[in-house]
């Protein structure tokens, strides 16, 4: 789409750029020498570049940048209709930030490595900062992108935690549900008490359609253009917020080395 053409001058778009002929759809494990400013672009698909913040990580565990590959200025660009790209920012940052997670050198116990993986010490955070809010590392405030990190954050300093405290910090999960209860009579937000497991989010496009009461579909252009639905023979919901990848070979990205 010509609005979100690459701006030149722009860092996003560069290393976007800088990603187009690796392939995607595969993760891969970057190998750079010592001093390299390079950014570690560890995934790229058709929405979506990956790369791992190693200059000014918020935490020592993992710290992913995803970068929207068009040049989309803000989250208030983004419609009900773009609620699958949400649901596929969120499980690509969960799939890459677990795979970061070491299991535990001192335990070989199974279930104590799980423990460790699912700890609150592990805790994934994944979300956006949002404006006038910025990251004064990764000072880009016109070309969206998420922030995935594991916790505790043990590297952000108190100036800089400011945008990603609750003042500026927009968890993805938030903006999901926010997004779905707006256009639904659905409580998704505040009336389902474990929201990551509700049955609504077994549908990942679970209200990107908006119309009528008399069957009048009303619902807005997104990112990346107007899908066929089921009823036009289109693809499921379901598959639209996934990669190629996810949806033939699940669990396949190996170990991310941090």
């Amino acid at each position: 789409m010509s609005q979100f053409a690459p701006r030149p001058g722009c860092p996003m778009c560069s290393i976007v750029s800088s990603a187009a002929h690796t392939t995607p759809n595969c993760f891969r494990s970057p190998s750079f020498p010592p001093g390299s400013t390079r950014p570690e672009v560890i995934w790229r698909d058709d929405n979506f570049t990956v790369y791992r913040e190693k200059a000014n990580p918020v935490s020592s565990k993992a710290h992913l940048i995803i970068a929207f590959n068009l040049h989309v200025p803000s989250i208030y660009t983004l419609s009900s209709t773009d609620l699958p790209l949400l649901v596929n920012i969120r499980n690509l940052a969960t799939r890459l930030l677990s795979s970061a997670v070491p299991s535990s050198p001192s335990s070989n116990d199974p279930s104590s490595s799980t423990s460790n993986i699912n700890g609150p010490e592990n805790k994934h955070h994944i979300g956006f900062i949002t404006p006038p809010f910025k990251d004064n590392k990764i000072p880009v405030t016109d070309h969206l992108h998420a922030h995935a990190y594991i916790a505790p954050a043990d590297l952000l300093g108190w100036w800089r935690g400011v945008a990603y405290s609750s003042v500026a910090w927009y968890d993805i999960e938030d903006l999901i549900a926010e997004i779905r209860e707006s256009v639904s009579n659905n409580r998704i937000k505040s009336g389902y008490e474990n929201r990551k497991q509700a049955p609504i989010d077994m549908v990942p496009g679970a209200g990107a359609r908006a119309g009528t009461a008399n069957g009048i579909e009303t619902t807005e252009p997104g990112l990346v253009g107007s899908q066929p639905t089921i009823e036009d023979g289109g693809i499921s919901p379901i598959l639209l917020s996934t990669t190629p990848s996810e949806s033939s070979s699940p669990g396949s990205i190996p170990n991310l080395q941090v």
